[in-house]
């Protein structure tokens, strides 16, 4: 039996709206998205995964075997774009030639956000779900040390923001009717253009329209209590699991948690603006990339 890949991959940013287009997609019938989001085998392949600091799962759902990520399409049927949304491929070094290597012609999508905003909505989700216990700026302070001591790539809140070296890897060895980047601004005053732009690209049919609700929003936790019971495992979480259906656990804990979150204080206009002194001249760059005017985030 032939070893199935993808044919299109949603690529980056983290926390640019990429795990609420993985359930848009994930809806077309004539798309395949992987059950697992986020694989990262084309930037851990062959990696013997020893990431530290608090969120330490990424080990084990990361795909780092060859045989193992074709498994994950083993439920394609006549499904037209096969896919799946790994954020970490735009941001790290090894996964352009690792995916030109094993899919050449693959379709690639990136949706970029202000890079100061998703820096601190990377630190929202993270405090959010009791992996980060810093303040922002102690967690900036931070960053270099834990990035040497192997931390995964959410953590990476600032380093993360340099797109123009992560596109260019791109756009040096892939062909541009290859790429398609949009902006996050976009994808959320206008999901449904962007949407159907991304079916148009895809092949399939672009008059279906998907259910349009936001995941994966950030906040910051009214109670910590929840964020354990909900997200850790523990004795009561054990003890319940028999008595209630999957579908149900599942709303229940999306219901919760989301009533259990607030929105987080506004990022500090000097902590802005010392930001947008470090990312001017890579924003101004990746401006001139891709064409697209990006004076909003230097603002």
């Amino acid at each position: 039996m032939s070893m199935r890949l993808p044919n299109f991959l949603v690529i980056g940013a983290a926390k640019a709206g990429t795990t609420s287009l993985y359930y848009y997609l994930k809806q077309h019938p004539q798309i395949f998205m992987t059950t697992r989001k986020e694989p990262r085998f084309f930037a851990l392949k062959d990696i013997q995964l020893d990431f530290r600091g608090p969120a330490q799962g990424i080990n084990k759902t990361s795909v780092t075997n060859y045989n193992e990520y074709c498994n994950l399409f083993n439920e394609v049927t006549n499904e037209i774009a096969i896919g799946e949304a790994s954020t970490i491929y735009l941001y790290d070094p090894r996964a352009p030639k690792l995916i030109k290597h094993y899919i050449p012609d693959v379709k690639l999508i990136a949706i970029l956000r202000d890079p100061i905003e998703r820096a601190y909505s990377s630190f929202s989700h993270l405090t959010r779900d009791g992996y980060e216990t810093l303040t922002f700026l102690q967690a900036l302070r931070e960053e270099k040390a834990r990035i040497l001591d192997n931390w995964p790539h959410l953590w990476h809140y600032r380093e993360s923001g340099f797109y123009y070296e992560q596109l260019k890897r791109y756009f040096e060895i892939f062909s541009k009717q290859q790429l398609k980047i949009y902006l996050y601004e976009d994808l959320k005053s206008n999901s449904i253009a962007v949407v159907q732009d991304i079916f148009i690209f895809l092949g399939v049919d672009d008059s279906f329209i998907p259910d349009l609700t936001k995941q994966n929003e950030s906040g910051k936790p009214k109670s910590r209590l929840l964020i354990y019971l909900f997200k850790r495992n523990n004795f009561l979480k054990s003890l319940l699991k028999p008595f209630f259906f999957q579908a149900w656990r599942n709303y229940i804990r999306s219901k919760a948690l989301k009533l259990n979150l607030e929105p987080m204080p506004h990022l500090p206009l000097e902590v802005r603006q010392e930001l947008v002194e470090i990312y001017r001249k890579d924003i101004l760059k990746v401006q001139d990339l891709i064409q697209r005017d990006l004076s909003k985030w230097i603002e």
